[in-house]
């Protein structure tokens, strides 16, 4: 699937928004890749997990036992991905504010496990995601998500495998450019902004 093939699968799923938002981390954009409804088609979502399951290299794919995402955003993509690699997939959550593994998920000692995104802007979340599931076990030796927004700059201190690099500026609020600062910002996502 190329990078225009993926960009028309959110522009059919009026998933690719233009405004002010308020990303997770605080920052500000002027663009916004809503993948809870590009990932609400079934055959939509098996297709982009099929193309980036198709890009994380054998010799990671061979070695997986397991993938994880965090709650909320990462819980389609990581099903959908488990499905596309044949694997279990689980999810962390934050019941009192850190991840951790609940529900009755578990991880055996050593599991190696493909940490997956929906969206990696700062790369926080995902730490975050990849420190809890060091501490329940496993062994995160990737990491994937449908969308790099990060402009190429994020470090998970491990592989990362993106579907596609959203190279879109993001501002700290203070900073924003007058176009942007004359739009009403709203926050689209699943998490309070940092």
């Amino acid at each position: 699937m190329t990078e225009d093939e993926v960009i028309a699968e959110f522009r059919a799923a009026d998933a690719l928004l233009e405004g002010h938002f308020i990303l997770s981390s605080g920052l500000r954009s002027p663009r916004y890749l809503q993948c809870a409804r590009v990932l609400m088609n079934p055959a939509r979502a098996a297709r982009l997990a099929d193309a980036l399951a198709a890009r994380i290299p054998a010799e990671i794919r061979d070695r997986l036992d397991a993938v994880v995402s965090p709650a909320m955003g990462g819980v389609i993509a990581g099903h959908e991905m488990g499905r596309a690699l044949g694997l279990d997939a689980m999810f962390v959550e934050r019941p009192t504010g850190t991840f951790e593994l609940r529900r009755g998920f578990a991880l055996a000692p050593g599991a190696k496990v493909l940490m997956m995104e929906d969206v990696v802007t700062t790369g926080l979340s995902s730490r975050e995601a990849i420190r809890a599931i060091e501490a329940a076990g496993g062994v995160v030796i990737a990491a994937a998500s449908l969308v790099d927004r990060s402009n190429g700059k994020v470090d998970l201190g491990v592989p990362f495998f993106p579907l596609i690099r959203l190279d879109v500026p993001s501002y700290a609020a203070d900073a924003l450019p007058p176009e942007l600062a004359a739009i009403p910002a709203i926050k689209p996502g699943s998490r309070a902004a940092a």
